[in-house]
């Protein structure tokens, strides 16, 4: 199968797997009033949701998406469901100290096993595996990036890291040419379509409404104005993540990055015999323009990197469709790691948008003299971060003093980014950076990190 031939975009594959696109659910029928409106209806929305009627069964809420539940990012990512701190612990320790820090990285790992214990409380069926979080290094450079980070793993408490030589490492997933590792439990494998499926099955079993086919154009205190009426509430939830940038208002908020995926036909016996994976850990490496995967449930592997990092002006996809030099540089990428599976077709490819704060850091919050929230800006780390922000998005709805809302996050603003076409060059000269340094590493003996990348470091604002 030729990369052209490849079936492309149709959302996603984890929605082509569940038969497609699910049946919609009814439009706002016109103008209401309710207590609580979410716009947006993710994990972050659905979480929202879940837990604010299950605090308060007689609490009125809506939630309000423009296509259908899970279209975004939510039913397209790689399924880690994993305890990254996006922004890093040290931003945290920096401005509110380092037991906030280890705050918010014990409340990410609690969040891994709230998910789980969601998903069997309401008969989620999501192809769950807890089987950690591996990252390889397969240059030298790399190794030294893996070491540092592991170090620094270590110093703080709730981390958990292994690490692991090439021989050790090659034992878990035998990934051609590997190095060396480290390996942390907090991690499960998730289908993302089925999880934020079940989820929406289950807020509506709550008492939730889901109106898709609902677009909100705009948000201020008390309403949401949408093609179809405005929704008056005392509190309006903002839960658009990657599409932050078509509200009125929100065009430099969060910046769309988009990242795309490929995803095989299911693996023959023999070569899972040479592959191992037998714990289905994610898989990740230290790469600038990393790569992330999966071992499926049926036995394929599901593989995902950057392609055609941002379209300018802030511009998303519709349904998915990734470019096809994209296809083919990740088809690439994956064979090298996988010389066994260099026969199996490829069944598909996608892609899809996620939040960027111009400092990289996710944040929720709540304004109780406008009822306006917010969550959002995970970077890739949504599948965890969702719902520990749709439980503090419900603790500071209703007023509540937990240890959530206080958490370091909460409340935190990030500058917006620059105007284009500032905004375009800059983005895409850090990934050109970056995949220079990658190149550089690749075919150097040296340790260090290639130059380009601390290039980028500085104009991403990650230095």
């Amino acid at each position: 199968m030729t990369d052209a031939s490849v079936p492309n975009g149709d959302v996603s594959w984890w929605w082509r797997q569940l038969g497609g696109t699910p049946a919609p659910r009814p439009a706002l029928p016109g103008p209401i009033d309710v207590d609580v409106a979410i716009v947006g209806g993710g994990y972050t929305g659905l979480w929202t949701a879940y837990y604010l009627k299950r605090s308060q069964p007689d609490l009125r809420v809506v939630v309000l998406e423009q296509r259908f539940a899970g279209f975004g990012a939510s039913g397209r990512n790689g399924g880690w469901l994993t305890n990254t701190v996006t922004g890093g612990r040290e931003r945290y320790a920096a401005s509110h100290g380092r037991d906030a820090a280890v705050a918010q990285q014990r409340a990410l790992n609690d969040s891994v096993d709230e998910v789980i214990a969601v998903a069997a409380r309401e008969g989620i069926d999501a192809d769950i595996i807890k089987g950690g979080e591996l990252d390889i290094a397969r240059t030298p450079s790399q190794l030294a990036r893996l070491r540092a980070s592991a170090a620094g793993e270590r110093s703080w408490p709730h981390t958990d890291v292994v690490e692991l030589d090439a021989a050790a490492a090659a034992a878990r997933i035998s990934v051609e040419g590997v190095l060396g590792g480290v390996w942390h439990p907090h991690c499960a494998r998730v289908h993302p379509a089925k999880l934020v499926a079940g989820l929406a099955a289950a807020v509506e079993r709550l008492g939730v409404t889901i109106h898709e086919g609902t677009h909100v154009t705009e948000i201020s205190s008390g309403r949401a104005v949408t093609d179809r009426g405005t929704v008056r509430a005392t509190h309006v939830l903002r839960a658009t993540e990657g599409f932050t940038a078509d509200l009125r208002g929100e065009h430099r908020t969060w910046l769309p990055m988009n990242s795309s995926m490929i995803v095989t036909e299911p693996l023959p016996r023999s070569a899972w015999s040479a592959i191992g994976w037998q714990e289905c850990e994610t898989l990740g490496d230290f790469a600038h323009v990393y790569m992330y995967a999966q071992r499926t449930a049926d036995d394929r592997i599901a593989f995902g990197g950057r392609g055609v990092p941002y379209r300018y002006g802030s511009r998303v996809d519709t349904d998915g469709s990734t470019q096809q030099r994209t296809i083919a540089t990740l088809t690439a990428l994956l064979r090298d790691f996988f010389p066994d599976a260099a026969d199996v077709p490829i069944a598909h490819a996608w892609s899809g948008v996620l939040g960027v704060p111009r400092d990289w850091a996710a944040t929720v919050g709540h304004d109780p003299a406008t009822g306006l929230g917010w969550a959002g800006g995970y970077v890739g780390t949504g599948v965890t971060a969702t719902n520990l922000a749709g439980r503090t998005l419900a603790d500071l709805v209703l007023a509540r003093d937990t240890d959530l809302v206080r958490l370091p996050w909460v409340g935190h603003r990030a500058q917006r980014w620059e105007p284009e076409p500032l905004r375009w060059l800059a983005v895409n000269a850090i990934y050109t950076a970056y995949r220079m340094a990658d190149r550089a590493e690749a075919s150097g003996s040296s340790d260090r990190t290639a130059w380009p990348a601390h290039v980028a470091d500085v104009v991403a604002g990650r230095h």
